[in-house]
Order: structure tokens, then C-alpha cells, then sequence
């Protein structure tokens, strides 16, 4: 079984489609790919679901922790060929979720529940796209990665200086420095308007 992220977190980065089909052909027969789609729904043009009709050992999953905003609730699902669908139903707990969680879940995933979840989606696409403008225009910044979830990643001339000013504000980010080939990135979730500009005024304050 292999696992792959698309979109990878931290680095934003997507799968290749060719590169995939290649692994699915080569792998046929002899192990599941599982893609996680945690982020997929902000660059839902990028998703692979469209491969599954085509490819058996094909794995989806996805959740509702994102851009549904239901991370409480530690509800998922997955998206595969009927014959994957019955092997994982003979190995699952006989009660895997609980009556409350489905029906949030199908609040979730019903029409209007969708469109509370794109209406969502949208406003935080936007507020990432001025982000990067922004931060693309600081001094303190040296790299910002492509970008294709709900957080951006930030490699700056030095990380440490600026997640301690984060911190002096009351603002949480991820810190990657110590990770291979991260040194000096913070990952930085995208919030609401007010939060983007508390982040913006931190780091142009330094």
C-alpha cells in the first residue's frame, strides 16, 4: 500500500497526473494507492477521483476537517471501486461511527451543507491569494511555495526571529525549520480577513 498527499502538507505540492497513471498501471495487481485528499476541496480541478473508474487499486480519502471546518467531529470517508469499498467493509469496527457524527456528516455533505462549504472555500481561496501577493512584497521573505490548500508556506531569511514575533502577538503558526529542506519555512494557516491582516502587520513590523 502507498500513500501519497495531494495536496502535500506542508509544501502545497500536487500529484503529477501522468506520473500517477504510470504507478497505478505498474502497481495494478500488486498494491492500493491511497491519495489523501484532506485538502482537495480548495483545488477541487485537481482532484483524481475521475482515475478511479479506470483503476482499481485507487484510493481516495478525504474529510470533513478542512473546509467543512468539522475537525471535532474526526469524521472521513473514501472513495474507491466497489470491490475495495467490500474489502474495507469486512475489516472495519462493527460500529465505526456514532449515530450523532453520521448525521452531522449528512448535514455536511447534503446540498445546502455543500454550498456553506464552497461559500466558505471561496472567501478563503480569495484571502490566500492577497496573501501571497503580500507577502511576496516583504523583505523578510525569500520564498513562498505554490500554494493550493487553506495555509501557505513561508521560507524566510530568519524563521526564528519571526515565529517568536508571532508568538509576542498571540498568533500560532506551524514552525518546519528543523525539517530537511525546510530550514527557515512556517507554514501559515488562512484565517479570516482580521487574521490575515494581524499576520501581515506582524511581519511588516519586523
Amino acid at each position: 500500500m502507498v500513500f501519497l498527499c495531494a495536496p502535500n502538507n506542508p509544501t502545497g505540492n500536487m500529484l503529477d497526473r501522468e506520473k500517477l497513471v504510470h504507478l497505478l498501471q505498474a502497481t495494478a495487481g500488486k498494491a492500493l494507492i491511497v491519495a489523501d485528499e484532506a485538502y482537495i476541496e480548495f483545488c477541487p480541478e485537481r482532484s483524481q477521483v475521475d482515475l478511479i473508474a479506470q483503476h482499481e487499486n485507487l484510493v481516495l480519502t478525504r474529510t470533513l476537517s478542512k473546509a467543512f471546518a468539522l475537525a471535532a467531529i474526526r469524521c472521513g470517508f473514501t472513495i474507491a471501486q466497489a470491490p475495495v469499498i467490500a474489502m474495507l467493509s469486512k475489516v472495519i469496527a462493527p460500529y465505526p461511527m456514532p449515530e450523532p457524527i453520521a448525521q452531522i456528516a449528512t448535514q455536511a455533505l447534503s446540498e445546502k451543507g455543500l454550498a456553506v462549504m464552497l461559500e466558505r472555500v471561496a472567501i478563503l481561496n480569495n484571502n490566500r491569494q492577497l496573501l501571497q501577493q503580500a507577502l511576496n512584497e516583504l523583505d523578510c521573505v525569500t520564498e513562498v511555495f505554490p500554494a493550493t490548500g487553506n495555509f501557505v508556506l513561508v521560507r524566510f531569511k530568519d524563521s526564528a526571529k519571526v515565529f517568536a514575533a508571532f508568538a509576542n502577538n498571540g498568533i500560532i503558526m506551524r514552525d518546519f525549520a528543523t525539517k530537511k529542506r525546510l530550514e527557515n519555512c512556517i507554514r501559515i494557516t488562512i484565517g479570516n480577513q482580521a487574521e490575515m491582516e494581524a499576520t501581515l502587520t506582524t511581519l511588516k513590523s519586523l
